[in-house]
């Protein structure tokens, strides 16, 4: 396990440095939506209920809508100037009895393990708790909120368990209970009678999730012989960032383009560019290829005709001597 909080618990002079673990973890299957066709995954996008254009996550705040309509946008300023509790210590407030606190108020339960310089008064605080059978109820400051939890023991174990503040509890409301109905004994005493033959001493590992079972059995089943995940999956989490950097710079090229009054045609974006890159290799190579394949045929040709050459420059000479002097020059050192 990886620890997701570091404090100490503090209660009266007593300091007890711990680290906090996650003590629950659910097994549910975790399903993706895919595209029936395909298999292809289906991605969710951001857009603007207005405009119904695309939203960059840079450019959403958080807004609050009243009762009546109104619509209020907090900024980050806003919040900088809520008091955000950030302190690193469990504050024991008070020792309770355990009877007194709801399980309706039970959240989340995070095991506390202690510094291996804490260990004495980790244990002291542990048997003090079991021993008068009480609670610790404390506060605690976890991702910037402050919250109301308790202290109790579980397999020798010190346990934080988070509870709901008392306005985020509702009110049953129901109006049929508050109608007389009128039971007679012996529905009573029947009643009664079942529970006592049924009664047990809880032991939750006798109990498993049918559901979950059966539905990781049909999963495994499955997946005896299925294809493989289409190409464009497997590649999705690796290539969505440059593909969203590349139209978004796409995007800004033409944006600054248009407010210059320049053509944005198609020549000047990162998909013409990249496709003007790829062409220029093949076409150098191809130059290179031609240009050797002309040296390597120039020495041949000067090899196999030399007479013809001379007698050829001989006939020029007589005609006009002036211009072809330099011709033969340039064509013998050609051949050298």
């Amino acid at each position: 396990m990886r620890a997701i909080w570091k404090g100490a618990v503090s209660f009266g002079l007593v300091n007890v440095p711990v680290r906090l673990f996650a003590a629950t973890q659910e097994h549910d299957i975790r399903f993706h939506q895919v595209h029936r066709e395909d298999g292809g995954r289906i991605r969710m996008k951001r857009t603007c209920s207005i405009d119904g254009e695309e939203v960059p996550y840079d450019q959403i705040a958080k807004g609050y809508e009243s009762a009546d309509g109104r619509l209020v946008i907090l900024t980050d300023e806003d919040f900088s100037g809520l008091p955000l509790a950030t302190g690193r210590e469990i504050e024991v407030v008070e020792f309770v009895p355990v009877e007194q606190v709801d399980p309706i108020l039970y959240g989340r339960t995070y095991y506390l393990e202690p510094e291996s310089r804490a260990a004495k008064p980790y244990v002291l605080l542990r048997e003090a708790l079991e021993t008068t059978q009480r609670l610790a109820v404390v506060k605690v400051a976890m991702r910037q909120r402050e919250s109301l939890a308790v202290l109790r023991v579980r397999d020798r174990v010190i346990v934080l368990q988070t509870l709901l503040w008392p306005d985020e509890v509702r009110a049953a409301s129901f109006d049929i209970l508050e109608q007389d109905v009128d039971l007679r004994p012996q529905e009573l005493t029947m009643a009664q009678s079942l529970i006592e033959s049924l009664a047990a001493d809880f032991e939750p590992d006798q109990f498993e999730d049918e559901y979950a079972r059966a539905l990781s059995d049909l999963v495994d089943a499955k997946l005896e012989g299925a294809a493989p995940a289409p190409a464009a999956e497997v590649e999705a989490g690796a290539s969505t960032e440059v593909v969203d950097l590349l139209t978004a710079l796409q995007r800004s090229v033409e944006r600054a383009r248009s407010s210059r009054g320049e053509d944005t045609g198609g020549a000047g974006t990162p998909a013409a560019a990249q496709a003007a890159a790829e062409t220029k290799p093949a076409r150098k190579a191809a130059s290179k290829s031609t240009s050797s394949k002309t040296a390597a045929a120039k020495p041949a040709a000067a090899k196999t005709a030399p007479a013809k050459t001379a007698a050829k420059t001989t006939k020029a000479a007589e005609k006009k001597p002036a211009e072809k002097k330099p011709a033969a020059k340039r064509a013998t050192r050609k051949s050298a």
